[in-house]
């Protein structure tokens, strides 16, 4: 993980490899800081009550640049110390982490907010497509922004 920022955004990768929760909560880590919250998206087995056998992540050429925004918005607000958020592209089975993001704040609330923002913003925004396969042999692609 990246040193921190003057800016606040310790971390931003759009990324083929595993991603790892617990460097992005250290990669927040802040003397200052009484709460770190942090969320980690998993792929799932099911989608709307059908079965899901294997999904792959195909990223836009900008989504590193689009994440980087995203991240530097809510390491803007005054009561975060510090953002790190990734997503992971490419093939991921079944229990992979997609998404991993983590905030650092004085006090829990406004870390759980940050962190609600930072994730709804990210799934609103970033140009990164989901090709679902069920277990029927169909697939579909979601998550289009």
């Amino acid at each position: 993980m990246s040193a921190p920022t003057t800016t606040g955004v310790t971390e931003v990768a759009v990324t083929s490899e595993p991603l790892d929760l617990a460097a992005h909560e250290a990669a927040v880590a802040d003397p200052r800081a009484g709460a770190v919250v942090s969320f980690q998206g998993v792929v799932r087995d099911h989608d709307h009550g059908r079965a899901v056998t294997s999904l792959e992540y195909e990223g836009h050429p900008s989504a590193l640049d689009v994440l980087r925004s995203v991240a530097a918005e809510i390491a803007a607000d005054p009561d975060v110390y510090a953002v790190a958020v990734s997503h992971r592209i490419g093939p991921l089975a079944i229990g992979d982490a997609a998404l991993v993001a983590a905030v650092s704040t004085a006090h829990r609330a406004a870390a759980f907010a940050a962190c609600a923002r930072l994730v709804d913003e990210v799934k609103a925004r970033l140009p990164i497509w989901k090709r679902q396969v069920f277990a029927d042999g169909t697939e579909e692609w979601v998550n289009c922004p």
